[in-house]
């Protein structure tokens, strides 16, 4: 007898090409409507209507309404991890789906992974956390210490508001440029919150990439011993990250 869940229905979804195509275009974290996705998948309206139907039933879909429109969203951070994890798996067998072109220099620098920041820096980042003990791996777990309480604080993080939250504060996700992790979780996604509250990095349109700045850039990698409040976490660039 076979105990466990059921990952076969889920897994069928998702192997579905136009499927696939549409869960990828809503990595980013933004809302799109079933026109939108249609496009993205090169479908009909009627065939996309079909389809996003299935994936809000499964679970990985939820469906907002605005206004006279309608939009559609991952259901939340665990769907968009499982979905950087099939891609990091995928980029290991070497499968893609488009041709390496200008922008994935750039995805591979910094995207959006659902509602945190990805790729190079993101991993860095974390490594450095680690390196310095605000960030202490528990076995598949991360667990912010209470030195890490204090940088990501005055960095502008809610962390009483986090930690009432039914989602994790920390969380690994595995990256699938880097085939490392980064931060998810609560303090993941108020990372990059703030990142573009402040201005540091825009969103690339049409692209999960997002850009940094010069300015947020240089703000970004200074030493975790600043105590300047407008600074961030990186490495320095002369250090090693661990």
């Amino acid at each position: 007898m076979r105990h466990g869940p059921d990952i076969a229905p889920v897994a069928a979804l998702i192997g579905d090409p136009a499927r696939a195509a549409m869960l990828t275009a809503l990595m980013d974290g933004c809302a799109l409507t079933a026109g939108e996705l249609a496009r993205e998948a090169g479908v009909t309206a009627q065939t996309a209507s079909g389809h996003l139907t299935k994936m809000e039933e499964a679970g990985l879909l939820v469906r907002r309404k605005q206004g006279r429109h309608r939009y559609v969203a991952l259901a939340g951070d665990e769907v968009g991890r499982m979905l950087e994890a099939m891609m990091g798996v995928a980029a290991a067998s070497g499968r893609t789906r488009t041709r390496t072109g200008p922008k994935e220099p750039a995805l591979r620098e910094a995207r959006v992974c659902y509602d945190h920041l990805a790729g190079g820096q993101a991993v860095a980042m974390l490594r450095a956390l680690i390196g310095r003990e605000e960030i202490v791996e528990d076995g598949e777990g991360l667990t912010l210490t209470d030195a890490g309480a204090i940088r990501f604080e005055s960095f502008g993080a809610d962390l009483p508001t986090l930690r009432r939250a039914r989602r994790p504060i920390c969380r690994a996700c595995l990256d699938w440029s880097e085939r490392r992790f980064h931060l998810g979780g609560g303090l993941g996604a108020a990372v990059l919150t703030e990142l573009y509250g402040r201005g540091w990095v825009k969103h690339e349109p049409g692209t999960r990439a997002v850009r940094f700045s010069n300015s947020g850039m240089a703000l970004f990698r200074m030493p975790l011993g600043s105590k300047n409040r407008r600074q961030f976490i990186q490495v320095h660039p002369n250090e090693t990250v661990p």
